[in-house]
């Protein structure tokens, strides 16, 4: 199976701060990456690189055999990934059926017809085909990530990336994302994603990776990493999150 995403040497300033240090990561077609760490690690900034969300200071990013640039990337996303934040970060003056179409019809030409038989097949395989007409404050925190997880299948690209999908939830309503993460696990798209949900990890992963201080210090197979870490810092993260 070909990389799909290829990190080579990437490098992330914020001002004085090494944020992303010399990381290196191949991450195969259809595979489910799942990447975890303590907060500051570098793992959201790492996906958000991958988007060119935030430019590398160093290093590139290379998807499907094309190296991202300042001057390619909105094309590059729109032909390859989209991305479901934290905040869900839906347009709160569109309905739910508006923002899925959004992208669709204004980035990928789609006629209003295709774009809403689209967003209606995302809809239904999320649970939500009922909600199509209401506006996403009259939605639980779990429906609008939902919604946020139909608009990324909507671009029906092959690369999606989550940033911590059920870190704004309450606890009663992470289940209900998960659930349609675990879904999509199932079908050829390549994921990358960022979470504390080791349940999901262990269930979903075909490799985690460990971040800490800006580096990727340990990856393997779920079984690998929660039976037998070998970085110490690893090791001591699992323990303080699993017992």
């Amino acid at each position: 199976m070909s990389d799909m995403i290829q990190i080579k040497g990437l490098n992330k300033y914020f001002g004085d701060l090494h944020v992303l240090k010399d990381v290196n990561l191949n991450v195969k077609a259809g595979e489910k990456l799942v990447v975890i760490g303590p907060s500051g690690s570098g793992k959201s900034t790492l996906i958000r690189c991958v988007d060119f969300l935030e430019e590398p200071t160093s290093g590139e990013v290379i998807i499907d055999g094309t190296p991202l640039t300042k001057k390619n990337h909105l094309e590059m996303a729109r032909k390859y990934s989209s991305m479901v934040f934290q905040q869900f970060n839906l347009y709160p003056n569109m309905t739910v059926l508006g923002n899925l179409t959004l992208a669709p019809i204004k980035l990928q030409k789609k006629s209003k017809e295709e774009a809403n038989k689209i967003a209606m097949a995302a809809l239904e395989r999320v649970g939500l085909a009922a909600k199509a007409g209401e506006y996403p404050q009259n939605l639980s925190g779990g429906q609008q990530q939902r919604v946020a997880i139909a608009r990324a299948l909507c671009t029906k690209q092959p690369i999606i990336l989550f940033d911590e999908p059920t870190s704004a939830l309450d606890p009663e309503m992470v289940q209900e994302v998960l659930d349609v993460m675990v879904e999509l696990a199932h079908e050829n798209i390549t994921m990358i994603c960022v979470t504390h949900e080791m349940g999901f990890a262990r269930q979903v992963a075909d490799r985690v990776v460990f971040m800490d201080d800006g580096q990727i210090l340990e990856e393997g197979t779920p079984d690998h990493f929660f039976e037998n870490p070998e970085n110490p810092r690893c090791r001591e993260f699992l323990d303080k999150i699993l017992h």
